[in-house]
Parts: structure tokens; sequence; C-alpha cells
């Protein structure tokens, strides 16, 4: 039987049903089991279908005229608004639900630099390749965090993560033409500094948004706006707001008021257009900003009306950034800072080059500058003198206060040319500027004479023999060196003094008494007293009757700390140039030098007794009530000349040699560039350093 298009089957009974077995069980048992959920969607397909065949386009339509019959109806419309709104969502789904939050983030955004002060706290240098410091919300004033706010995303704290309007003008700029941060929260901003370039593509628009939804959702907004306040760009090659600060104000976030904070805010918007440094329209718009950014904290309720009637002028900002000057003598401090730091803090070399330390020195910026003013008349005059001697003169130099500061150095002419430290340098022996360790050391040791006999106790006024070329005794008779020659001991000029007590012998600088001190005294007690005022055991050689008369190759810092023992009454801090340390504000554990007994105060009083005279006798017309105790130091085949003294409780060796660094390191002679015995270099600029003329 043939069936129309149009004709109803009634029924089928199983037996007419086509291919179907007459009588199959299995065939009739599944329809059974079929009619039940037929019978289900009839009625629902029942209903859709009209509605259904209404979207089915039928074109044209014969009830309209015009365009309008070749239109789609509203049904039509609405089919298509609700589908594009479906399968969008949808997307979006699966486009969250794929992204996920890097675990690797731009290296400038965590990268930052680390900030040397001065010992009274401004700013001395800073190294690193990103301006930025670090600072945890707690310590951003409420009023600069609303500022930030108020300018850039008053909805922060209840918005989503994103935007639609504003990323919907942020899609249209990135098409067409304009700035596209004006349509990000900051959220998205903060997605944008940490994971993402800045090129202003649609995808790269799409993947911030995902992103700041994920992140909305798994991070605290207070974290967001803490990671969002210490990565944005601020200009004056900066990041972060305490950077900011520091930049355009000369002072820490801490330290802003709501006035200034409304300024910096503003920088976000684009500190090439709103920095006023950069000229007269940029300073216009910057007023502008300024001024809505202070009503919109009014707007908001972040800032009282009475506060905001007081800031009527604007907070002018620094003309120029606060300048960190690394180049020349604050590369050898800050090199010495950056060695005490890592280790008295037990920070890592890979920690430290993170960033975000700040490092507040011991470092005297007056001092620094008398210091340094006064190496470099010296080696103006150097010049002067004897041009081409002076091309080899180096001058090292450092002034240590008693407590263990290091107030000042001179580490060289240039750090950039000349790589090491010459107030930290081991080149040059003591010579005799080391006489009032071994006087130290007979005080407090007494002497033995004889191999079995007893000590006995010595006193400034003790005697011993004062003249030229005499023989260094020992209890067996005359000392013998190696190559079986009797050594004796020599005096400056060769001059003889005959029976000398020790105290006068110090203030004269005569050798040959201390020299065999030292030998009575015993040369190992000599060390160890030197060790105990502040020399490092790395600058002796073999004990020898030599080691009396300076062999001993200290540094201008080791010299200056073991005479402020002395004038510490006999108290030894080891040098240190550090006074604290903060990572993002936080403080950072340092372990900090204690005081410690190395000679008795009798002992401390007694040398610095004798180098109050030292000094007076070298330099009758010094003034008597500066306190002044110190003594030069000349040293053998005239290859180095010292001035260490100390004046009102700190110490300051200066140290002047020769070495033609092109050719080797063994030092040169003198031959008169360093001045005279009675005016040398060294005491010249000790002298200007101290201020005492």
């Amino acid at each position: 039987m043939q069936l129309r298009t149009g004709d109803v089957v009634a029924s089928l009974t199983p037996d007419e049903a086509p291919g179907t077995a007459s009588g199959g069980r299995r065939s009739g048992s599944r329809s059974r089991r079929r009619a039940p959920r037929a019978s289900r969607l009839a009625p629902l397909i029942a209903r859709v279908a009209p509605y259904a065949s209404r979207l089915r386009p039928r074109y044209p339509h014969h009830d309209r005229t015009g365009w309008r019959r070749w239109a789609p109806s509203w049904r039509q419309w609405l089919g298509i608004a609700l589908t594009f709104t479906g399968v969008t969502f949808a997307f979006l789904g699966v486009a969250y639900a794929a992204t996920d939050i890097p675990d690797d983030i731009n290296s400038y955004a965590t990268q930052q630099d680390n900030v040397y002060y001065w010992s009274d706290g401004t700013p001395m240098a800073r190294t690193g390749w990103v301006q930025r410091q670090e600072m945890p919300l707690k310590d951003i004033p409420e009023d600069v965090r609303e500022a930030v706010l108020a300018a850039e995303n008053a909805s922060f704290y209840s918005d989503p993560g994103i935007s639609l309007s504003g990323l919907t003008r942020a899609l249209w700029r990135t098409v067409g033409q304009g700035d596209t941060q004006g349509g990000s929260t900051i959220t998205q901003q903060y997605v944008k500094n940490v994971y993402l370039n800045q090129d202003r593509s649609v995808s790269r628009k799409f993947t911030e948004a995902m992103l700041a939804l994920k992140l909305d959702n798994e991070m605290s907004k207070d974290d967001i706006l803490e990671g969002y306040l210490n990565t944005s760009w601020f200009g004056r090659g900066t990041y972060g707001i305490q950077r900011a600060a520091q930049a355009y104000y000369g002072k820490d976030v801490r330290e802003l008021d709501a006035s200034e904070a409304a300024f910096l805010a503003s920088l976000l918007k684009g500190a090439g257009l709103y920095d006023p440094a950069l000229g007269k329209g940029n300073h216009a718009r910057a007023v502008e900003r300024w001024s809505w950014t202070l009503d919109r904290m009014v707007d908001i309720g972040t800032l009282p009306e009475s506060e905001r009637a007081k800031y009527k002028e604007f907070p002018e900002p620094l003309k120029r950034a606060p300048g960190f000057d690394t180049g020349k003598q604050s590369d050898y401090l800050v090199e010495l800072a950056a060695q005490y730091a890592k280790k008295s803090a037990r920070i890592s070399d890979k920690e430290f080059d993170l960033g975000g330390y700040q490092i507040y020195t011991t470092f005297d910026r007056k001092q620094e500058a008398a210091l340094t003013d006064a190496v470099a008349k010296a080696r103006k005059q150097a010049r002067k003198d004897d041009p081409a001697k002076a091309k080899t003169v180096h001058y090292g130099a450092a002034s240590v206060a008693t407590d263990g500061r290091i107030l000042a150095l001179h580490g060289g002419p240039d750090h950039r040319k000349q790589g090491y430290n010459e107030s930290n340098a081991t080149t040059v022996p003591a010579g005799s500027a080391f006489l009032p360790f071994v006087y130290a050391a007979a005080l407090e040791n007494g002497v033995q004479r004889t191999r079995d006999g007893a000590r006995t106790q010595v006193t400034p006024q003790t005697l011993y023999d004062g003249d030229d070329d005499i023989p260094v005794m020992t209890p067996e008779g005359p000392y013998w060196d190696r190559s079986g020659k009797k050594v004796t001991a020599r005096n400056d000029g060769e001059k003889s003094y005959g029976r000398i007590s020790l105290s006068r012998a110090l203030a004269l600088s005569v050798n040959t008494p201390f020299m065999q001190l030292g030998m009575d005294t015993g040369l190992d007690k000599v060390r160890d007293t030197a060790q105990a005022a502040g020399l490092l055991p790395s600058s002796f050689g073999p004990q020898i009757p030599a080691m009396s008369l300076g062999s001993a190759t200290p540094s201008a810092i080791r010299m200056a700390s073991g005479y402020a023992t002395f004038a510490a009454g006999g108290k030894h801090v080891e040098p240190y140039s550090v006074a604290r340390i903060t990572h993002n504000g936080s403080q950072v554990t340092l372990t900090r030098p204690a005081s410690r007994r190395a000679v008795k105060a009798s002992v401390a009083e007694a040398v610095q007794s004798a180098l109050t005279d030292a000094f007076r006798t070298a330099h009758p017309g010094a003034d008597p009530s500066a306190g002044v105790a110190g003594k030069a130091g000349t040293v053998q085949n005239d290859t180095a000349s010292w001035f260490v003294g100390t004046a009102h409780s700190v110490s300051t060796a200066v140290v002047t040699y020769r070495i033609d660094l092109t050719k080797s390191l063994e030092p040169l002679p003198l031959k008169g560039v360093a001045g005279t015995s009675g005016d040398s270099a060294p005491y010249t600029v000790w002298s200007g350093a101290r201020g005492l003329g």
C-alpha cells in the first residue's frame, strides 16, 4: 500500500509493521518501552512547534510591504539574541575555567632596588636595575590609598574585578585610537603590571579580563591593592608608591598628606602627561587632575570637606628626583656597606640582588665630604709639586668612632677605574704608627728578659736604650737572622737618644727602644694585643723583630679602629658600616658587634697620654683643648707615610703611598711627594678632615 503525502496512518499492528517479523516478541518489547517516553515528549513538542514554525524564515512576508517584507520578525531577533547570549556565556564560562593564574610573573614586577642612607636618614645611593621599593599596605597611609581609589577605581572594593562598561570602552579604543588604561579597574591594571605585557591587542585585553575575574576570586582586595600600589609606574624611572613619594617629594610614603597623595594618584593616568617638571601643559593638567581627585574624595566620602578646604595650593613636587650618586666615593661606601649587610644579616647574594632592602649606614655625610675634600686638595698639591710621581700616589683614609661606627672613608679617585678600596686595602706596612700596640702589650703583660725568669712590670717611666744601630737582644744574646746577620735597630735619621723612658720614646717616635721592648714582651703577645685592639690576623707576617716596627700591613680602617680602642679606655668594638636594615619597611635582624675589653683601662690611658704628648710635640701650635692624640708613621725605604689620631671620640687614619698598578703591586719610594715628616700629606688630610686646620 502506498501512502501519499498528507495521509495519516491511524495505526499499525505488529504484524503490519514494515520489516518486522510477525509475532516477534523482541520487537514488540522495544515498542512498548519507547511508547511512554514518546508520550511524555508529545505535549512539549506540540507546544513548541507553533513558535518554532514562526521562527522559520518565510520570505518574503506577504503581510508586509517594502523592505519590511525581508526583515526578521521580533521573535526571530529575540531568538538570535538569546542564542548569542547563551553561546557567549558558555564561551566565557569555558574560558574562565581554563584560565590559570601564572606562577611566573614579570621580572620587573618583583625586582626592586636597594637603597642606602646616610647616618642622618637621607638617601645616599641605590643599586639595582629597577627603582622600586615595596611597602606593606598597612604602612601606606589611608589618605594615599583613598586618593588612588578615588582617581582610578572608586568601586574597587565592591566590583568583581572588571568593569563591563569600562571594558567595552577600552576594547573600542583598542580597535580605534586612544589610551586603554582608562577602561580598566585596579585589578585589571594590576594583572597587566604583573602578568601581561603592555600591548593593546584585543586578545591581551580579553586575557586581562579573565585573569582579573580569577584573581578577584582568589585574592583579597587588600592584597590586590597592595600589589597594584607597589608595581605601578609613576614616571621619573620609578615603580611603586614608595619610590614615587621619594622621587617627587623627597620623603617616604608614610609622610604624605592627602594633597600630595592626590597628585601622585594623577600620575597613574600617565606620568608623561602629568609630571609638572615636563612642561607648562603638564603642570596645568596636573593641577586640574589634583583638584578633581580631592573633590572626588569628598564626593565618595573619604575626605571631609573641612580637610579639603585646607588644600588650596597645589603641592608642587620637586623639580627633579633627589640624586642617588653611585659614582666615585659613594661606590666605595656602598660596596663596604653591602658586604657588611649581607654578612651580618645573613642575606644571600641572590636574596640581596632581588632588592627591596633599605640599608641605613653609619656614614656621616659631613665628615665624608670633609675627608673627600681634604684628599682632593692633597692630590692637587701632589700634582703641582711633582706631576709624574703624583700619577702613582694613593690615599687611603678612614674615620672610626670609639663605638665602632665607620663615619667616613676615602677609597680612591674613582671606583669605576680602580677596582679596590684604598681605605680597606692591606697594601703597605704600618711602620712606626704601629709602636702604640707594642707599648700597650708591654704595659699589659710586662717583660721577661731571661728565659725562665718571672715577668716584671714596666711603666711609662721605664728606661730603654734609645741609641741608633744597637743590637736586638734575646735572653741568650744577640738576635741573628736566617742569613746569619746580626739584627740591629735603627732610628729615623740615625739619631741616638741615650737612655729614654718608654712614654718619651713613643712621643718622639724612637724606634730602637720598641724593637727591644717587643722582644722582651714577646712578639706573640704584641701580636695578640694588636689583634685585640682591632688589627686583623691576616695583616701579620712572620714573628720577627721587625714586627715591632710595623711590618704588619693593616688597612686604614683597622688602624683607625685600633687607635679608637685606646681612646675608648681599652674597650674595642669591631668597626661596622650598617646601623640597621629593613626589607620593604620590615626590620631585618642584624648582628651588631659588641664591646669587649682589649687592654686594661690604665694601659689605654697611658697609651693615650703618650699619643697626646706625641701630637703636641710634633704640632706645638695645635689647640690643646681639642683633646687630640696621635702620631705619624714612617715606613722603611720610604714606601708609605701615615698619620693616625683621635679627636672628639673619633679616630682617623690616613696613609699615602705610591704604586704603579700598571706594573706591579710593590710599593714605590715616595721621594718627597707625601711632604716632610713635620708637614706630611697624611697629617694635612687628617687635620683638614677633622677641621683642626
